[in-house]
């Protein structure tokens, strides 16, 4: 069995990453597993354990990143961190399948640094942060001081989109999917 390769997928929060991610797991040719991310902070919504992410305190997530059982993890806001176990990507990659990575845009450089050509890493940006701020607004899920929150975390997190391999604009739901799936596939074709 073929070992699958690493896709990782960064970008601002509300840019419409996970619902990317959604429809390329619906493509079986792309053969892709996903790796569930750690986080220390509280589940949202429907949110469970060992679906969205592997929820763990503060405390547990320090005592893991200090024990080298991470491949990346970054405390993206103060008290919240989130990561990826050196155990998921094995778990994942040694199945045969591609692993589709859906990390914080530091873990990502840091993935790439680490798997190299074995690696994609594909940066989705928001069609302007005016577009980026009203999906916030629309998700109707965080405080006005969240949502500010977030915008600066994204003028942050955009400086980095030149450090990716590809870049894709999700102005159009629908081509963004598509121009993303072509770019999948041509990498794991090589």
């Amino acid at each position: 069995m073929n070992k699958g390769k690493i896709i990782i997928l960064s970008a601002p929060s509300g840019t419409g990453k996970s619902t990317i991610i959604a429809e390329l797991m619906k493509d079986a040719d792309l053969n892709l597993g996903f790796s569930i991310s750690a986080t220390s902070r509280k589940p949202r919504g429907e949110e469970r354990d060992g679906r969205e992410y592997y929820f763990i305190s503060q405390e547990e997530f320090k005592t893991r990143v200090d024990a080298g059982e991470f491949v990346e993890w970054e405390e993206v806001y103060p008290g919240t961190c989130y990561g990826t176990l050196a155990s998921e990507v094995k778990r994942v990659t040694e199945s045969g399948k591609n692993l589709i990575m859906d990390i914080d845009v530091k873990g990502g450089i840091n993935v790439k640094s680490i798997y190299g050509s074995e690696a994609l890493s594909i940066f989705i940006l928001p069609p302007s942060l005016e577009q980026l701020e009203t999906r916030l607004r629309g998700r109707g899920t965080d405080s006005e001081e969240k949502i500010a929150e977030r915008l600066a975390k994204a003028r942050y997190e955009l400086s980095f989109a030149d450090d990716y391999d590809v870049r894709v604009v999700n102005d159009n739901l629908a081509e963004a999917v598509a121009e993303t799936k072509r770019i999948i596939k041509d990498f794991i074709d090589k």
